[in-house]
């Protein structure tokens, strides 16, 4: 995820946590919300973990397992693309 996005999530999630709504429906609706917005910034933060990961292998193994490397380029390229 960007930059941007991130910014948008964590704004979300704190204007959430300042909301008491008085019907159950909404409480039910914000604690959803709530779990969603958790879930992505979750997953961007193990995206980028990973993406880092990927390229320590891809540093490791670059000139002893050229072919190694080139496939993990093209897979942190694709998932990168993909928005994961």
């Amino acid at each position: 995820m960007n930059q941007e996005l991130d910014q948008l999530l964590e704004k979300l999630k704190n204007e959430i946590e300042g909301i008491q709504p008085d019907d159950e429906k909404g409480q039910a609706l914000l604690r959803e919300l709530s779990a969603d917005i958790r879930d992505l910034l979750e997953r961007a933060e193990a995206k980028q973990s990973m993406l880092q990961r990927f390229q320590a292998y891809m540093d490791h193994f670059e000139i002893t397992h050229p072919e190694l490397t080139a496939a993990l380029s093209s897979l942190s390229n694709i998932l990168s693309n993909a928005g994961i």
